[in-house]
């Protein structure tokens, strides 16, 4: 199988980090955990929802490290004070990243009964004309 290089086609100028997000895409959450959804709710707008039962906001961290939205949670530990006789609900750490397109921003996040929902939107640029002089030598 031959590895796609984008900063060695012609064509693709600048665009060598998009090679590093596509790798780091592919070897993020892949495990399913927690579920998810992404909706389209509006014309440029998206949420994400993350299934987060029984973590708190304090135990949740969201982060954008280059075009990538980075979900991490992670429940604080309660010590031996409680004696389990069947622990069926995981209360394990996890991570999970979705990378945006350019130009997509976070408008905000909240949660609400067990569900962490990130709002995305999509600004929409103004059209940018420029002209490039022609320098005789």
């Amino acid at each position: 199988m031959t590895k796609l290089s984008f900063g060695a086609h012609p064509y693709l100028l600048g665009f060598d980090q998009l090679e590093r997000l596509v790798e780091r895409t592919v070897k993020s959450g892949s495990d399913g955990y927690p579920p998810y959804n992404i909706e389209q709710s509006g014309a440029d707008a998206f949420r994400i929802t993350l299934a987060v039962a029984g973590f708190s906001d304090a135990d949740l961290s969201i982060t954008m490290e280059d075009r990538a939205l980075v979900i991490r949670g992670r429940q604080a530990d309660e010590g031996a004070e409680r004696l389990f006789l069947h622990r069926g609900i995981a209360a394990r750490a996890f991570q999970r990243s979705f990378v945006l397109a350019e130009g997509v921003e976070v408008a905000g996040a909240g949660l609400e009964n067990g569900l962490l929902h990130i709002d995305l939107k999509r600004a929409q640029p103004d059209p940018v004309v420029q002209t490039i002089p022609i320098h005789r030598k």
